[in-house]
């Protein structure tokens, strides 16, 4: 006989021993659910880990208690379907651990135990996977509460509250206030190549408003082909690029410290610069 063709009462009678062979778990009503997950704990607790007995009594609990992981689930419905379906495998996940912690010396309902960690264990999961770019979690923490904090401060002011009273109310620093704003900006991404509205001009990406050409990194790569250059050249020719560039010195300048003319120097100077010209002309 299954639990199926018995009620509750009949199974936590008769069967002292053995545990019921239940058809279909998933199925069966909360309400005895609860009372049947009472016999299966007080079995669990005696019977040998790794044995089919244990198994089955481990996986019975599973199933007839899935429905605690839908009802936590139901909190997060906004979500979409997709992901609605890795909330359920993560919230049994809960469940699972819940199950394997519980005894029932606690003296309270099961139902009790495992909601916290079935919605912890979804909470995890939302924090380690919707922010976009990773901080630390208590930074991620923090971004909560400053959003509390927030709410309550603009509701209490009836405006936007400044960093310090923030501060006052998180008992954080400004420079902690400040760092968690920062934060925020890692919950949520968008692609440069996302499409806004210009005004007038219609749609444009969002790469053509932000960012601007570094001119500079073009001299990156000039300085690159140019170190082998230099090396090349024989110490007095290295020692006027030298004076020329890095101190900024005239010709004239130049011409005192090595003991010539400026129109030597300036000779020497041009004939210097046309050699890595040419030079990195051949790079090129």
């Amino acid at each position: 006989m299954t639990v199926t063709d018995m009620t509750v009462t009949e199974v936590t009678t008769e069967q002292t021993v053995m545990l019921p062979e239940i058809a279909d778990p998933s199925r069966v009503a909360p309400k005895d659910a609860r009372t049947l997950s009472r016999l299966f704990f007080d079995r669990l607790a005696v019977l040998e880990e790794g044995t089919p007995e244990y198994q089955y009594a481990r996986n019975t609990l599973i199933e007839m208690n899935l429905t605690l992981v839908r009802f936590a689930a139901a909190r997060f419905r906004s979500r979409g379907k997709d992901e609605m379906e890795d909330v359920v495998q993560v919230g049994t996940i809960g469940l699972i651990k819940a199950i394997d912690r519980f005894e029932l010396t606690r003296e309270v309902e099961f139902t009790s135990f495992a909601i916290p960690y079935i919605v912890g264990e979804i909470k995890r999961f939302f924090r380690d996977t919707t922010w976009a770019v990773h901080v630390p979690r208590r930074l991620q923490e923090a971004r909560v509460a400053l959003a509390k904090a927030t709410e309550e401060l603009r509701g209490r002011l009836g405006r936007t509250p400044t960093v310090k009273e923030l501060a006052q109310l998180m008992v954080l620093t400004e420079d902690e206030v400040n760092e968690a704003r920062l934060a925020s900006n890692g919950y949520n991404s968008s692609s440069l190549d996302a499409t806004i509205s210009s005004g007038t001009d219609g749609e444009a990406a969002l790469a053509d408003f932000i960012g601007t050409d570094d001119q500079a990194l073009e001299l990156v790569e000039d300085f690159n082909a140019l170190a082998p250059l230099i090396a090349e050249l024989d110490d007095r020719e290295r020692r006027i690029i030298h004076m020329r560039f890095i101190d900024e010195l005239t010709q004239a300048q130049i011409g005192e410290h090595l003991g010539v003319s400026q129109m030597h120097v300036s000779r020497l100077l041009n004939r210097t610069l046309t050699k890595l010209r040419a030079g990195m002309l051949t790079t090129d």
